[in-house]
């Protein structure tokens, strides 16, 4: 990591398909376990999907519902879809899935090198691999996804202290 990097703060990008369920739902838990910590202004923090299904769009509704209920606002969040720059600016690139991770491999090229990761290889104790996409299912698995993006955040946040960025 460049000299720069190691002094300015650090930046994380979550990333689902459309930018409307699980890459929002990961962003808004990780600002909320930031500012628990006091840590809200320590680590940039974005959202981003690898398909344009939802540009400009709110986050879908069952996911603003279950993440309000945990205390999270992400009703300004608009859909936006991941660009080659991002792996220039974002220090890691966290995706939800390995569908989603292989989209952004083909996007970055050596760009993603160190910094493309699967969201939940931070969260041994998840159980799991990847945060399973809840748009065609019920209210559970919303809830199951922001369960899985607490775990996921907690084991970011444990990460970026340990290489010594916080």
């Amino acid at each position: 990591m460049s000299e720069r990097k190691k002094k300015s703060k650090p930046r994380v990008l979550f990333v689902c398909m459309g930018n409307i369920c699980r890459s929002p739902t990961a962003e808004g838990m990780f600002r909320k376990i930031l500012a628990d910590e006091g840590l809200a202004d320590a680590i940039e923090v974005d959202s981003a999907g690898t398909h344009d299904y939802h540009i400009g769009e709110e986050p879908d509704r069952r996911t603003l519902a279950a993440a309000a209920k945990r205390g999270i606002d992400i009703s300004w969040r608009r859909g936006r879809q991941v660009a080659q720059r991002d792996f220039e600016h974002f220090d890691l690139v966290l995706a939800m899935d390995r569908d989603n991770h292989r989209a952004l491999v083909a996007l970055a090229g050596e760009k993603a090198d160190g910094k493309l990761h699967l969201f939940l290889d931070f969260a041994p104790e998840a159980g799991r691999k990847e945060v399973p996409d809840p748009y065609f299912g019920g209210p559970e698995g919303f809830e199951h996804v922001l369960d899985l993006v607490e775990a996921g955040g907690r084991g970011v946040l444990r990460e970026l202290k340990k290489r010594g960025l916080l």
